[in-house]
């Protein structure tokens, strides 16, 4: 990413699994065979997401039916997870990541040509959130240890992708926040 780029989103410092799906020769619609499972992880935390205020006001009007709906969310939550963790095998290791809403540096073992069009597989703990991202590299940068660094901007990210990405790095400045207050609070 050029400095002008990076300075268009907040970006905040993050651990993510993320993997590299090839696109099978300038095909971009090209997806992986679990693309429907990472879809469908995305759509799990969008509506959990849309539905938070709705539980919160029938909470207030029936307190026993959105007693009842918050379990019921709850244990959807937990098979997401479950699914979650079964990618997390998969995936391996999460590494250290810079991620905004405009796209994602990380360290990767391969070379990548510059503006070469890739999918990204990412998984964003702790809640279990699955995306399957189309990017651009930005630029590759040897790095004195081995491998490289690859700097890429999101392309044709949906509404949803957008709102899932926004709400991920939200949540992660929010924890920061707190982190730094409980540390200064300490004597």
């Amino acid at each position: 990413m050029q400095d002008a780029d990076r300075r268009e989103y907040y970006r905040i410092e993050d651990q993510v699994a993320v993997q590299i799906v090839p696109l099978d020769g300038g095909n971009e619609t090209a997806q992986p065979d679990d693309a429907q499972l990472f879809n469908l992880l995305g759509e799990l935390s969008l509506l959990d997401f849309e539905a938070q205020h709705l539980l919160r006001q029938l909470g207030e009007r029936d307190r026993l039916t959105g007693s009842l709906l918050r379990v019921m969310n709850r244990r959807i939550d937990l098979i997401g997870q479950a699914m979650t963790h079964g990618l997390q095998a998969q995936f391996g290791a999460q590494q250290n990541v810079t991620l905004s809403e405009g796209g994602i540096s990380f360290r990767h073992d391969q070379a990548l040509e510059r503006n070469a069009l890739v999918g990204l597989r990412m998984l964003l703990m702790p809640h279990g959130l699955g995306l399957l991202l189309q990017a651009r590299v930005a630029h590759c940068q040897p790095l004195a240890e081995g491998g490289y660094h690859i700097g890429t901007e999101f392309e044709a990210l949906t509404d949803a992708q957008r709102q899932l990405l926004a709400r991920h790095i939200l949540q992660k400045q929010a924890q920061a926040r707190r982190q730094a207050r409980e540390l200064s609070d300490q004597p």
